[in-house]
């Protein structure tokens, strides 16, 4: 919820639960085994799903998300959204060329990110449930379970470069690729760079798939 055009939860209510969605979705679905990819809060909600499952996905690429110490492992409350602004800033999500370089993919993320659903969420921001503070509290340790194959990519002017280098530390035995001159949304910006790493990582795990 409060994403994309899905619904909005009600603006006295907590945030919903990423994982818990993910969960539901993934039950509707009646997929057991799955392949996640996620970057930013996609990427910790996947990292979230694969502590309580840590072993049931069958590959998980966590992208511009990692872990922090329980102190930093929240984000801060952002600032109720200008009542006037129709358009999302995104920040330093995107290098300084992205734009002129790409311009059309620029406009298009510029008006997939503002949608209605998540203007209103920014206008009115829920705060995390105790259950979530709790959880993500607790992922330095809890990353430490999973056994599902695990591919970390991070760039360098990534803003959450910090967290993904914090999770590679955890998890030295997994993948990780830090992509030089890459910021947040490298999955956006430099998709063919991006989907390489994640081609090669998911071909490796499929053909270490026993043959049915």
């Amino acid at each position: 919820m409060n994403h994309g055009h899905s619904a909005n939860s009600p603006r006295d209510a907590d945030e919903p639960d990423r994982a818990d969605e993910l969960e539901g979705f993934l039950a509707a679905l009646g997929i057991q085994r799955p392949i996640l990819a996620g970057n930013s809060m996609g990427g910790n909600t996947a990292l979230r799903w694969a502590a309580r499952h840590p072993g049931d996905a069958v590959a998980l690429i966590i992208s511009g998300a990692g872990v922090r110490a329980a102190a930093e492992s929240m984000p801060a409350t952002p600032k109720p959204l200008d009542p006037e602004r129709l358009y999302i800033p995104f920040g330093d999500s995107f290098t300084p060329q992205f734009e002129a370089q790409q311009p059309d993919m620029h406009a298009r993320y510029y008006r997939i990110r503002s949608t209605a659903t998540r203007i209103e969420a920014l206008r009115h921001p829920r705060k995390a449930s105790a259950k979530t503070v709790a959880e993500r509290a607790g992922m330095v340790d809890a990353v430490k379970k999973i056994t599902s194959p695990l591919q970390i990519i991070t760039g360098d002017l990534d803003t959450a470069l910090e967290a993904a280098k914090g999770l590679h530390a955890v998890r030295p035995d997994v993948g990780y690729v830090q992509m030089p001159g890459a910021p947040h949304n490298a999955y956006w910006e430099m998709a063919k760079e991006w989907n390489a790493v994640a081609a090669a990582f998911l071909d490796s795990v499929m053909a270490a798939v026993p043959a049915r």
